[in-house]
């Protein structure tokens, strides 16, 4: 039981996140089983997992949660073909929450970047974005998409007027 009060507690001091209120809620992780390794600061949540922290959330089959001295490092959300991992949050400067799902999503907390991969799809504002592979900066709320290597799979953008 120490050990899910540290991890929350980890989680809640160290989040980069979009509204400041965000940081005064409390953390909720549900999953089917955990693993939580304090000498490596390695947790990994298995089955339907969710994190939620104010309007963050973040859903996938396979949550992995890297933490260190300072806490919480990264997060690495796993989906499958069927149900892409989802990431959801509400944006000071939007009027709608910031949506994206791909097949593995890695938010990076200390550079307050969310980086999709495989089937990459954003929504910001009323504005879509789709690709192999998206990057979104958080602080400066700016996406980067790039289409496959290979050609196959190119940029999409769509602006609603």
């Amino acid at each position: 039981m120490n050990k899910i009060i540290l991890l929350f507690a980890l989680f809640f001091t160290t989040f980069a996140i979009a509204l400041p209120e965000d940081a005064n809620q409390p953390i909720e992780i549900e999953a089917n089983s955990v693993t939580v390794d304090e000498t490596s600061g390695f947790n990994e949540f298995l089955g339907a997992a969710e994190v939620r922290q104010g309007s963050l959330l973040i859903t996938a089959e396979l949550i992995q949660v890297q933490t260190n001295s300072d806490g919480v490092e990264t997060m690495i959300a796993k989906g499958t073909p069927d149900k892409p991992a989802k990431y959801i949050q509400s944006q000071e400067n939007q009027a709608r929450f910031i949506e994206a799902t791909a097949d593995l999503i890695t938010y990076d907390v200390n550079e307050g970047m969310v980086y999709l991969v495989g089937n990459a799809y954003l929504i910001q504002g009323f504005d879509s974005f789709s690709g192999d592979t998206l990057s979104y900066d958080i602080n400066n709320d700016k996406v980067i998409v790039k289409g496959s290597e290979d050609g196959t799979e190119r940029v999409k953008f769509k602006i609603v007027l």
